[in-house]
């Protein structure tokens, strides 16, 4: 597996919407120690104060070495979350891009994290319904499954614009059924929102 291929994610919420990024940037040096490459930072569209995180990760052992230690929890305390939020902890199953080569990340991210029956029955269905997710302006999908929960994924999902994202969430297609299943019991609900930064923790060789 290549190193983005592991995740360590989390949805959380800010007291302020000022100054995120800036916050997110800060007190990483602990992170990158512990195998995280890569930061990336979405922000709500409808609260600016709630925050979709994810770590790219060298490894497994990077993940536990993370989810194991102080550092993370360190991490969201100086950032000034409340409460520390679940993490989802996983590896990637399946990229899909129905972008253009040179379309950017500009675009709005949909992101689930839910209970699945059947993770091969998700991807087939995903895959089965390519023409149905380019039509709702859907650019890229990425699926990640649960370390620790083999039944649980993570669904990113990239659409064009606000406006298709907003339409996708509220009418979704049966190919998407997941969707459903987010915001139901400990999980968060459906995140939509856009790229603010991606953070390169690694020094450069």
């Amino acid at each position: 597996m290549s190193e983005h291929s592991r995740i360590l994610a989390s949805d959380f919420s800010l007291p302020s919407g000022e100054g995120i990024v800036e916050r997110l940037s800060e007190n990483n040096d602990s992170l990158a120690r512990l195998g995280a490459r890569h930061l990336v930072v979405y922000r709500g569209l409808d609260d600016p104060r709630r925050v979709f995180a994810t770590l790219g990760l060298h490894d497994r052992g990077s993940i536990e070495k993370l989810v194991r230690n102080p550092a993370v929890f360190d991490w969201f305390d100086a950032a000034g979350v409340d409460e520390i939020p679940p993490l989802f902890a996983g590896e990637v199953v399946e990229k899909i891009d129905l972008a253009s080569a040179e379309s950017d990340h500009s675009g709005i991210l949909v992101a689930a994290i839910a209970p699945v029956e059947s993770v091969p029955a998700l991807l087939g269905a995903v895959r089965k319904s390519l023409r149905r997710f380019i039509s709702a302006g859907v650019r890229r999908v990425w699926i990640y499954q649960a370390l620790d929960d083999r039944q649980e994924v993570m669904i990113l999902q990239e659409l064009d614009t606000e406006e298709s994202a907003v339409a996708w969430v509220e009418h979704p297609d049966a190919a998407a059924e997941w969707m459903s299943g987010a915001g139901v019991g400990v999980y968060p609900p459906l995140f939509v929102g856009k790229l603010q930064r991606i953070m390169d923790l690694q020094p450069q060789t």
